[in-house]
């Protein structure tokens, strides 16, 4: 788990500006969803080719948090990445040959492909036979096209997102940017989110705060969960 937080002048800055660090009093069960992004061994598991050491370190944290949330009637949804063959490519080229490097390229596409082992949930998470278990094939799970997570949530009557997962600064925040922005009210889980460095983590979450969401740990959100 990350050991860096927020900086104190970062949470002076959100203070002066808006007269309050934490945005949300209280949100409804029923209308929240936790989504855990990319808990997959493509980015979990020792090895492998697009892999958060991290990640491994924030398995508790999000199935505890998870296990609470769930028991007060949150929809807890897990998502994970996988791409579809098209040819000799892959559904997001524009990625797989800019992105990542000649010696490793194959590698990730095969491990991201849809009949893959990889795009499962990590094997030490529970799921509840409640969880759903989506597949996006962007960064975003709610660019358009990417997965069908937004009509998901707007048919159960979702208005608040908890963000978990890997990578902070990635796929977390690049959905967690897009769902303030269809206006949901988003809190990130700082101690259930992980990147491949303390900054990069942190410098997501100070981003955050100030312009997107909210940041909280898995006890702090909780907290916030009523009926």
């Amino acid at each position: 788990m990350h050991k860096s937080g927020i900086r104190q002048e970062i949470l002076d800055r959100v203070l002066a500006r808006r007269g309050r660090v934490h945005l949300f009093d209280k949100f409804s069960a029923a209308e929240t969803a936790m989504l855990i992004i990319d808990m997959q061994p493509t980015f979990v598991a020792p090895g492998s080719p697009a892999e958060v050491p991290v990640a491994r370190g924030i398995v508790r944290n999000i199935s505890v948090t998870a296990a609470s949330l769930r028991a007060k009637g949150v929809l807890i949804i897990w998502i994970t990445h996988a791409n579809r063959a098209i040819g000799s490519g892959s559904d997001w080229d524009g990625f797989f040959n800019v992105f990542v490097a000649d010696d490793v390229r194959q590698r990730t596409i095969d491990s991201l492909a849809q009949e893959s082992r990889d795009t499962q949930v990590w094997h030490e998470f529970e799921l509840a036979e409640a969880d759903l278990h989506i597949f996006k094939n962007r960064y975003s799970a709610l660019i358009q096209g990417a997965s069908p997570l937004e009509r998901i949530l707007r048919s159960r009557g979702i208005r608040n997102v908890l963000i978990a997962g890997t990578k902070t600064n990635v796929c977390c925040e690049a959905t967690a940017r897009d769902a303030m922005m269809l206006d949901f009210n988003v809190v990130m889980l700082s101690d259930c989110t992980a990147a491949l460095s303390d900054d990069e983590h942190r410098a997501t979450l100070e981003t955050f705060i100030q312009q997107f969401g909210d940041v909280l740990t898995g006890v702090e959100a909780n907290n916030l969960v009523g009926a």
